[in-house]
């Protein structure tokens, strides 16, 4: 079937074809790089790296954009309360920001612009719009002039009177209008600052993500996508400045939820937000990745530690299919029946060609282990081999269950130094007896190391294992 995604501009699901066909050009907003990445930034980065492995399964080539907002107040105010240099505050939390999205398997973007990169580009797009009366200067600053503007709040649906200020700043008794929003910021005293028409400053918010994307995909691109707070106001207003230069911008625009903590959304603004590397410290990438992605991508996402152990225990069931299956199997020469794989192949793909509907995807892939079990335990080879297969390439487009199960059993119960469970200390002799029996050493080696390194010492004897902790 073909992929229908739901577009905030029409409010509803529509069948998506690129511009150019085979070429997908898709621009997601990304952070603001003043502090390290929390969870609601990392499900924003999963949810477009799913649908990118997506439409790339499909054989569509994607050129994905991703920016870095190297410039604003806030990185300004922190560089001030650090005593740090902006640009190496900067710096530091792009590669912060970039060590998470390792850890979390996400695709590197085509391209990754800096919006001080383009602050030339900028200053010639406000300059235009300038002179289209669509904007104005006072002291220094330059707004967008929102009731100038026909069709402004067709992205957010909201009328004009409804709009709130969409500066990041309180409102300026200068504007014309409380909703007009800044597209160039005079330069305050010790602040960073490039020349302009206008005089020392540097852009608004809003502005860069409309030259960035212009730059790299054109005046019309396929995909735009970030999180639901993005609507309104810095969608919204990139959509009209955009179209203010005559620019049509995105054909779809996606949104995700929020992550949620205690019913509440998960925000730096609101202080009740936990950075992804002090989840890293308790639960591997892959375990966060599985609970990302564990609900759609639109609805809320409710966080707790609770929720990520279901996740682990989600993959542990996995990856345990996988073990056994791989017993009997000789992975280097998998024949299969390929009709019983895409059976299950087509229904996950179906899945997630309905507005990458990963509740029934997740379905499909729990169905898929049922099945493999069934099979490894009746000694079928054969059917065996068709599933695993199926579930393999399943956890190749969700980059997920692709390690070797013994990799993924040896990451458990060691978080803030806690001893491997007896559990998975068995599941690990299980993986490395079916290593051995395969004649596969290196593998065989590499589990007793890991486990001697978390101090678990084995005994083979008399065709059996056994363990120990030491001293």
């Amino acid at each position: 079937m073909p992929l229908k995604l739901h577009n905030t501009l029409s409010g509803q699901l529509e069948t998506f074809e690129p511009l150019t066909p085979g070429r997908v050009t898709f621009y997601a907003c990304g952070p603001t790089v003043y502090d390290h990445a929390h969870v609601g930034h990392a499900r924003a980065s999963v949810a477009f790296d799913i649908l990118v492995r997506h439409l790339q399964r499909a054989g569509l080539t994607v050129d994905y954009v991703r920016n870095y907002t190297d410039v604003d107040d806030k990185i300004i105010k922190r560089a001030a309360e650090t005593g740090r240099n902006w640009r190496d505050l900067a710096q530091i939390h792009i590669d912060s920001f970039n060590e998470d999205m390792v850890a979390l398997k996400c695709l590197i973007p085509t391209h990754t612009p800096r919006a001080t990169e383009y602050i030339e580009k900028m200053i010639e797009d406000i300059a235009n719009i300038v002179a289209r009366n669509l904007a104005y200067e006072t002291s220094g600053d330059v707004y967008f002039d929102v009731q100038a503007f026909q069709g402004y709040g067709r992205l957010s649906h909201r009328e004009l009177e409804e709009q709130e200020a969409g500066a990041r700043v309180a409102v300026n008794k200068r504007k014309k209008s409380p909703g007009d929003f800044a597209l160039w910021k005079a330069a305050k005293p010790g602040e960073p600052s490039w020349p302009s028409p206008w005089g020392p400053g540097r852009p608004g918010w809003h502005i860069e993500c409309s030259t960035m994307s212009f730059n790299l995909l054109g005046p019309e691109f396929d995909i735009h996508g970030g999180g639901q707070d993005l609507i309104f106001p810095h969608h919204e207003n990139e959509l009209a400045q955009s179209a203010a230069l005559g620019r049509p911008l995105a054909r779809f625009w996606t949104h995700n939820g929020f992550v949620r903590l205690n019913n509440e959304k998960m925000s730096k603004s609101l202080g009740n937000f936990f950075t992804v590397k002090e989840i890293l410290k308790k639960f591997d990438g892959e375990t966060l990745r599985f609970f990302l992605v564990s609900k759609h991508y639109r609805g809320p996402l409710d966080f707790s530690d609770e929720a990520l152990a279901e996740a682990e225990k989600a993959l542990e069931r996995i990856y345990r299919a996988l073990a056994a299956a791989e017993e009997i199997l000789d992975k280097s020469d998998l024949i299969f029946k390929m009709d019983l794989a895409q059976a299950y192949l087509d229904k996950f793909n179906e899945a997630l060609d309905d507005d990458l509907n990963i509740a029934r995807a997740l379905g499909v892939v729990f169905n898929t282990v049922r099945a493999l079990n069934k099979a490894s335990a009746s000694g079928n080879s054969a059917d065996t081999a068709a599933y695993y297969a199926a579930l393999k390439i399943m956890g190749e487009e969700l980059a997920l269950w692709q390690r070797e199960p013994g990799e993924f059993f040896s990451s458990l119960g060691t978080r803030d130094g806690n001893k491997l469970s007896s559990e998975v200390i068995e599941e690990l002799i299980t993986v490395r007896a079916a290593a051995r029996t395969a004649k596969n050493w290196t593998e065989a080696d590499r589990l007793r190391n890991e486990l001697m390194a978390k101090g678990v010492i084995l005994e083979d004897k008399a065709g059996t294992t056994t363990w120990k902790y030491s001293a």
